[in-house]
């Protein structure tokens, strides 16, 4: 048995496309995953698999999620071993205890690639972020009295790149490794 970790694009955000994370788990646990949890409530999913297919696992999610809350929302579903391998490869800078520094892990959505999305976004602004991809994964780290100035930040959430992203903060991809 395989363990995942989905994470759901887009839910809960300002009362907008909204998913209880009960019926989730719920709705999670009739497409036959185990040992299914849910952490905060924007859409990060533990479960385990037989299925070693992690694409159609994620099909089989988004169609759960369209049939049950009637949403099209993207879903990025990875095996926990490979997330906290990525962990594993932090950069240095990345993920300390800095309060003065936001750090998030951007997940790139198949079949976009790291190429593609730095491409569109382009450089990180020196002194104010860094960004580093490592597996199709990008660490981002930004100062919070200055995010708005980042290149990154009003970047990611363009209309163009955002279905192609789904963004967890250092803390919360960490407890769910832990899980």
């Amino acid at each position: 048995m395989k363990r995942y970790v989905a994470l759901l694009r887009g839910i809960n955000i300002s009362g907008k496309n909204k998913v209880p994370m009960a019926e989730l788990k719920k709705e999670f646990e009739k497409l036959q995953f185990g040992g299914v949890k849910t952490y905060l409530n924007s859409g990060n999913v533990l479960f385990s698999s037989e299925k070693g297919d992690t694409e159609g696992v994620t099909k089989q999610i988004e169609i759960m999620i369209k049939k049950q809350f009637a949403l099209d929302i993207p879903v990025f579903v990875i095996l926990r071993d490979e997330l906290d391998d990525i962990l594993h490869n932090a950069p240095d800078w990345w993920g300390n205890d800095n309060k003065e520094i936001y750090d998030n892990l951007i997940f790139i959505m198949p079949p976009a690639t790291f190429a593609e999305v730095y491409n569109e976004i382009g450089e990180p602004k020196e002194g104010l972020e860094k960004i580093e991809n490592y597996n199709e994964a990008v660490f981002w780290s930004f100062s919070r009295k200055d995010y708005q100035k980042t290149n990154w930040w009003s970047k990611t959430a363009s209309a163009n790149i955002s279905a192609k992203l789904t963004i967890r903060t250092a803390n919360t991809v960490r407890k769910i490794v832990d899980m």
